[in-house]
């Protein structure tokens, strides 16, 4: 019989035991059911389709929002129309005529009653709270994200008044 000397045992224990629960629920194959159940990770929560998303987007908005002093301020910073984006593709933001301070920011197929939401940076942020879609315009480009899934939707927005900014700070450093 082999004997294993006691830094090995004492590592291969501690190794062990720092085991992560993944590693301890491939290990556990060859375990009774009742023990995998135990040592398998927590399930993940899927995160919502793409299409989910976009008709989730379409619904017609329950919130009736009605904003304050502050945010109707902050309205008259967003630019509008259409935007162009990184891989040719586009944004459109628009006021809402009927209600002040509303705007429907449309990306694809999808469209989204978005509010001005006050930020400490400065930049404008439109938020559409039930879908968890915002739109950040700083004063160099503007981008959509999807703050439900942690992921940015589109990148790299630019209204004309954006690239005429960009172009006079370019001029500038002539």
């Amino acid at each position: 019989m082999h004997s294993i000397p006691a830094l090995s045992l004492s590592l291969l224990t501690a190794g062990l035991l720092a085991a992560s629960p993944l590693a301890l629920a491939q290990t556990a194959k060859d375990r009774p059911t009742e023990q995998v159940a135990t040592l398998s990770p927590a399930k993940k929560v899927a995160s919502p389709s793409s299409k989910q998303l976009q008709s989730d987007a379409q619904a017609p908005d329950d919130a009736n929002e009605s904003l304050t002093e502050q945010q109707i301020a902050l309205s008259s910073r967003v630019l509008t129309g259409t935007a162009q984006c990184e891989f040719d593709q586009s944004v459109s933001v628009d006021a809402m005529l009927d209600k002040p301070g509303h705007f429907r920011v449309a990306f694809k197929k999808a469209t989204y009653t978005m509010t001005p939401r006050e930020t400490s940076t400065g930049a404008v942020r439109l938020e559409d709270q039930r879908n968890g879609i915002v739109w950040l315009q700083i004063p160099v480009k503007s981008m959509m994200m999807n703050h439900k899934v942690g992921q940015r939707m589109v990148d790299g927005c630019t209204h004309a008044e954006q690239r005429a900014a960009v172009a006079a700070v370019k001029a500038a450093a002539r």
